[in-house]
């Protein structure tokens, strides 16, 4: 393995150690320890995970998840994050990985940075040209069930050129959402309060964004 994906499983890992298993996330009722757990059985045990897409499997996912916090050490838990996936999963596959856990990773390690107050990273410039290509590639996904259309600004720091990319066409409720690369991927997959972007657009059509269902 390599690569971005590798690069912020290594980070969140460390994250993890530093702030401990009950520190809290972005994700609604979750801490460290269930962060971890979520993706040691996510990459482990994908028969079990199933629930994470499929909603009436959610239930099973959940026991298993539990069980696997309750019954693995912190420590231990956090190293098989570390190590990554065994051996047999095709993930392990440079590419693969990268296109299976590059936005995964990021965006979990900004739910738990930003779950005890850290702030936004200054992000190297290969990394948020990835994010906003992958953004970019899965746009019209995530934002395929909100009630506005939406333009994606990508606005680095610093005199950059700014890309665009049109994420749902909808007239005339039109909302442009602008920020660097990271935060367009954060608020794209649901972390809206936390994401640092701007909105642009009528209040009406603004407010039916934010309280609109993003992700996949």
């Amino acid at each position: 393995m390599s690569g971005f994906a590798r690069a912020e499983r290594q980070a969140l890992a460390d994250t993890l150690i530093r702030v401990g298993p009950d520190a809290p996330t972005l994700c609604a009722g979750w801490n460290a320890a269930d962060l971890a757990a979520h993706l040691v059985i996510r990459e482990g045990r994908p028969i079990a995970a199933m629930g994470i897409m499929i909603k009436p499997l959610a239930s099973v996912t959940k026991r298993v998840q539990d069980q696997t916090r309750d019954r693995t050490p912190f420590p231990e838990l956090v190293e098989r994050v570390r190590k990554g996936p065994p051996v047999w999963s095709p993930t392990r596959l440079g590419a693969v990985h990268e296109a299976a856990n590059t936005v995964e990773y990021f965006v979990h390690h900004e739910d738990l940075r930003r779950g005890v107050g850290d702030g936004p990273r200054e992000l190297g410039p290969d990394l948020a040209d990835d994010l906003w290509n992958r953004l970019r590639k899965q746009s019209r996904l995530l934002f395929r069930s909100v009630p506005v259309g939406v333009t994606l600004v990508r606005a680095e720091s610093g005199d950059g050129p700014r890309q665009t990319v049109v994420a749902k066409a909808a007239t005339p409720l039109m909302v442009t959402v602008s920020g660097p690369a990271g935060e367009l991927v954060l608020f794209a997959t649901g972390r809206t309060q936390a994401a640092r972007v701007e909105l642009i657009g009528e209040d009406a059509a603004v407010a039916r964004l934010r309280s609109a269902k993003l992700g996949i």
